[in-house]
């Protein structure tokens, strides 16, 4: 027919009549192979002879030749094994694989014709083999949101994929979705239960596939029972408690009553017997699905009637990120159980065991008592509680040194505030986080300042703000180098041993203290350091001095390896003595004491003389011959009173310096 076609054409054009170049593919435009096949893309022009052919795989040109002309054609170097040109134009795959598979365009064109052209879809096939399916999740379970089911070939591709659920062929709708190789099954439930299969075919091959489904579900609500049946129990009653509930698998069954299991049978069945009071209360049922772990609980309460123990408790904690305050009031136990509320805050809302509520007008509760009122029965009694914000307060410092000379300061903020406050750090003003460098305790309390360097940025202003839903307080320390404030010394009474005592500012970071003395015991005329001490002391004492001999003491303060200002220096001088003079003023004093007191004696004796007369002591009468010759024949030169002196210690071992002080400081 295409020749007979071919033949008129070409009469019109020898006749006169004008031809034009056309093209026009003799099979269908869409062609199915197998893979290994060989398959044409047959087409036929008229028109003109010898035009120029060229085909193009997926718009890029693969072959080019002029019809009926004796050259080879142009293919394309990484085609030329597969693909082969006709005599009229036609494009021959041999041996075509999957790589083949797409839409080809074929044109042809003459000098001074119109270009002409003609499009095919070439299908390349495999044989389907080894079709499996697979799920995700690996179980379907009841409530998920979906299931899917997806599938695989190890060869081959499917022109028609159709799904099978118990023998009933899927379609997309709102259960099911269907897209590409994957079914879904949106919200599964048990009713999704059983055989599902997948069929592919194309135009020369088939696989099927099966799989069963089972949707696991449950538990379900459980239904409880007590047998038997009463309102109220009795101390000394028995009782059975019983709990069951649908699922796949069975449901495990555990009780439990105050927060403890308790025994349960097989078959989740508890037997209580001899109740008593402290038996009273809720029992929870807790039934667990075991492959999804889903849980379902339920409450039973058994009345034995009593009233609760102790009193009720009252709270207040932050919520909503410390901007709202939740109120508690808890009271367990007893049977019924008390009813709590807090009228203060809610007429209608209330509660039973542990009851809360959270206000929305806030500011006015500072400072104001919020009572909550406990109703039972048998007894009604409340308790209460005083919301605040945070209060002045003044940061406390610690210092630590550890045993590698690592320096740690510690500032806690501390203040008084119901609910408690959560303290933001800050640094000169710039926000602190917790981190390497600072440290901020769980409670928010406290920051630890790691590797303090009182010779760097370390001495600086820090800022603590305590906040709660109720208010804020801020206070600023400014931590200060290692100083003394104030010192003094103390000489012992036989001048061998002084005291020094001590303080630093507040804020002052120290973590030891030298004690340096310069005297005749020490060598050179420079301070020398006998001690050291740790930074928690403000005392010492140094012994072992010459009493004729004068001594230079201060107070070196340390941080870690820096040295701090230095006290002031405390001279100890040798004795002088009192001049004779003054010695003679002060014994002529009880001189005249002693006499007046010897003539008031003498007139009164000389009245009494039936009373028997007593002889005077022998140490009295030393010490009132002795002062008051003295005083008498020259009491300006008095001898001064006998002192053992003990001989010179100029080598005198100092006292023990232990250079190995842990220093540490509480400020």
């Amino acid at each position: 027919m295409q020749t007979l076609f071919d033949l008129i054409v070409l009469l019109f054009c020898v006749t006169g009549y004008v031809c034009d170049l056309s093209i026009s593919p003799t099979r269908p435009v869409s062609v199915d192979a197998l893979v290994g096949s060989d398959v044409t893309l047959a087409v036929s022009h008229s028109g003109a002879s010898q035009p120029v052919v060229t085909w193009f795989m997926e718009g890029v040109p693969v072959v080019i030749w002029t019809v009926s002309d004796y050259t080879s054609p142009d293919v394309a170097s990484d085609h030329s094994s597969v693909l082969h040109v006709d005599q009229n134009g036609s494009l021959t795959f041999r041996n075509v694989s999957l790589r083949y598979n797409g839409t080809y365009t074929v044109e042809m064109t003459k000098i001074g014709e119109t270009r002409v052209s003609a499009t095919f879809d070439l299908l390349v096939y495999d044989i389907i083999k080894n079709v499996s399916l697979h799920t995700v999740p690996v179980e379907a379970v009841e409530g998920a949101r979906v299931f899917a089911f997806h599938y695989s070939t190890m060869q081959g591709d499917a022109r028609e994929v159709r799904w099978f659920f118990n023998g009933v062929r899927l379609d997309n709708g709102p259960h099911y979705s269907i897209n590409g190789k994957n079914l879904t099954i949106n919200q599964p439930s048990r009713n999704d239960t059983g055989r599902y299969a997948v069929v592919l075919t194309n135009p020369f091959s088939s696989g099927t596939h099966y799989r069963n489904i089972t949707v696991l579900y449950g538990p379900d609500m459980p239904v409880l029972m007590v047998s038997p049946t009463k309102a109220v129990f009795v101390s000394g009653d028995s009782l059975f408690l019983s709990c069951a509930a649908e699922g796949l698998p069975a449901p495990s069954v555990t009780w439990m009553f105050s927060g403890r299991s308790i025994p349960a049978s097989s078959g989740g069945t508890v037997n209580l017997t001899d109740v008593t009071t402290s038996q009273s209360g809720v029992y929870t049922c807790v039934l667990i699905n075991p492959k999804t772990d889903a849980q379902m609980k339920r409450n039973i309460t058994i009345h034995v009637y009593e009233i609760p123990s102790g009193e009720p408790l009252c709270s207040v904690q932050a919520t909503n990120e410390n901007l709202g305050l939740q109120f508690l009031c808890v009271w367990p136990g007893g049977v019924p159980e008390a009813r709590l509320s807090f009228p203060d805050l809610s007429v209608n809302d209330s509660g039973e065991g542990n009851f809360s509520i959270t206000p929305n007008d806030i500011p006015s509760l500072n400072g104001e008592e919020i009572i909550c009122k406990a109703d039972h029965p048998l007894i009604q009694t409340q308790c209460s509680i005083i919301p605040r914000g945070p209060v002045d307060f003044l940061p406390v410092i610690f210092t630590t040194i550890s045993q590698d000379e690592q320096t740690t300061v510690a500032v806690h903020c501390t203040t008084e505030a119901s609910p408690e406050a959560v303290v933001h750090w800050f640094k000169d003003g710039h926000g602190l986080e917790d981190a390497r460098k600072y440290q901020i305790s769980t409670n928010t309390s406290q920051l630890f300042i790691l590797d303090f360097n009182v010779s760097s940025t370390d001495l600086d202003v820090y800022t603590c703000t305590a906040i709660n839903p109720l208010g804020s307080e801020t206070s600023n320390v400014t931590l200060l180098g290692p100083q003394i404030s104030d010192s003094s010394i103390v000489l012992s009474d036989n001048r061998t041993e002084v005291t020094l005592n001590w303080d630093v500012p507040p804020t002052s970071i120290v973590t030891g203290f030298d004690i340096q003395m310069k005297g005749p015991d020490l060598t050179g005329s420079q301070f020398r350091t006998i001690q050291m001490m740790p930074g928690f002391t403000r005392t010492t004492n140094i012994s072992g001095l010459e009493p004729k001999s004068s001594y230079f003491f201060r107070i070196v303060p340390q941080a870690g390896g820096t040295t701090g200002e230095r006290s002031e220096e405390h001279r100890v001088q040798p004795d002088a003595g009192l001049r004779r003079a003054v010695i003679a003023g002060i014994s002529a004093v009880p001189c005249s004491i002693i006499l007046l007191l010897f003539v008031l004696a003498f007139i009164y004796c000389g009245k009494c003389d039936r009373n028997p007369r007593y002889p005077i002591s022998r140490a009295v009468e030393k010490v009132r011959t002795v002062i008051c010759q003295s005083a008498v024949n020259d009491p300006h030169h008095c001898p001064p009173p006998e002192y053992r002196l003990q001989p010179p210690e100029r080598w005198t071992a100092l006292p023990y310096v232990n250079t190995h002080v842990r220093r540490a400081t509480t400020v």
